[in-house]
């Protein structure tokens, strides 16, 4: 038996019906008489208003919240609007070390703080910098308290970050860029997120499939190319990376092509065999487009921690890097230690990728990155 029909032959206990209203029973009878979607609306009438939600009807049983959902007249619900990429970075666990009033005279705040911050991966030397920085900033301008102190900590990391250069340089046509890195820190990704992101601003983009080692790098990179409306120049596997790279500036210049995006085969940066390519690679750029603005663009992982400071030390030496591609910054990782190798090595953070998305590879902004993250 359906429910409304169970419903419909409760029997009216006496008890109840006698202590009801007038009002209420009439309602009560109509309520029984008529279709389900009225009835509450008769007996809150008929009692001189609606029944709020928990209340009791005037049959004396509790009106019930799927009532109102079997109408079928479902509620317009609320678009959420994506959160952007500043908003999905976590902050560094600071515990409660900005909870009281702080002065430059308390030492235990200022060790427990660099403690911190070297523990998210900031560097033991940029931390005691920075925290030195802290000190003599609040001293001479009579810093203190919560919301003022960690104000100035995130002005000071900034300025770690902010550097000249900070865009990309496609001056030129075409211009090239060379993505390298370890593997699997999302190279090929990222050059798919690029080029999605470069073609949006109306330049025509053209990947070079120069990882030749990895089984089925071409044909990623042919999906990415596919989805970001790119053109493609790919060999077979395990044909010369240097071939590939040629063949992709020749296709650049026949085709009035604005920019060529390289993917490299990942490498260890303690392989000097494997790095010596990415110096073959510099070569055949500058010989074949000596004028072209070229950006070396080095893709590191957000996971990475102190090790990536030694990554970038060697690739700078080896392919003279100009930026940071910093990716996975969807999980607990922060990428603290971008702020060690802007500081020690002048090289700027120009992209970061948090995310799956073809959109989820967005310009780096110092001030927005280190306000997420304090």
């Amino acid at each position: 038996m359906a429910f409304w029909d169970k419903w419909r032959k409760q029997p009216k206990e006496e008890e109840q019906g006698a202590a009801a209203d007038a009002p209420e029973q009439e309602a009560a009878e109509v309520a029984g008489q008529t279709a389900p979607a009225e009835a509450a609306e008769v007996a809150g009438s008929a009692s001189g208003g609606e029944i709020p939600e928990g209340e009791e009807a005037a049959g004396g049983e509790p009106l019930e919240p799927a009532l109102a959902g079997e109408t079928g007249e479902a509620e317009p619900k609320e678009e959420k609007k994506k959160p952007s990429l500043w908003q999905r970075l976590k902050k560094f666990y600071m515990g409660d070390i900005f909870g009281s009033s702080i002065t430059e005279a308390d030492e235990e705040f200022f060790e427990e703080l660099e403690e911190r911050l070297i523990l998210a991966d900031v560097g033991a030397s940029t931390a005691m910098q920075a925290v030195e920085k802290l000190r003599k900033r609040m001293n001479q301008e009579g810093i203190s308290g919560q919301e003022a102190i960690q104000v100035t900590l995130r002005q000071i990391l900034a300025e770690c970050l902010t550097m000249e250069h900070q865009d990309l340089d496609l001056s030129t046509q075409p211009s090239v860029i060379l993505v390298i890195g370890v593997n699997g820190v999302g190279k090929t990704t990222s050059i798919g997120k690029l080029a999605a992101r470069l073609k949006g601003e109306g330049k025509r983009v053209l990947l070079c499939a120069g990882d030749t080692f990895r089984a089925a790098a071409a044909d990623q990179l042919e999906i990415w190319a596919n989805r970001a409306g790119c053109e493609l120049v790919r060999q077979h596997e395990g044909a010369d990376p240097g071939a590939v790279l040629f063949d992709a500036l020749q296709a650049a210049k026949a085709r009035g092509v604005d920019v060529v995006i390289c993917d490299t085969a990942g490498r260890l940066h303690n392989k000097s065999n494997l790095m010596a390519e990415l110096g073959k690679l510099r070569k055949i750029i500058d010989r074949e487009v000596p004028e072209a603005a070229l950006e070396v663009l080095l893709v590191l992982d957000a996971t990475t921690g102190q090790n990536g400071l030694i990554q970038a030390k060697q690739f700078q030496e080896t392919a003279g890097c100009t930026g940071i591609i910093l990716t996975k910054l969807d999980g607990t990782a922060k990428g603290g230690i971008v702020i060690a190798i802007a500081q020690e090595l002048g090289v700027p953070v120009k992209f970061v990728g948090l995310g799956e998305g073809i959109d989820d590879l967005q310009p780096f902004d110092a001030k927005e990155y280190v306000n997420a993250i304090i």
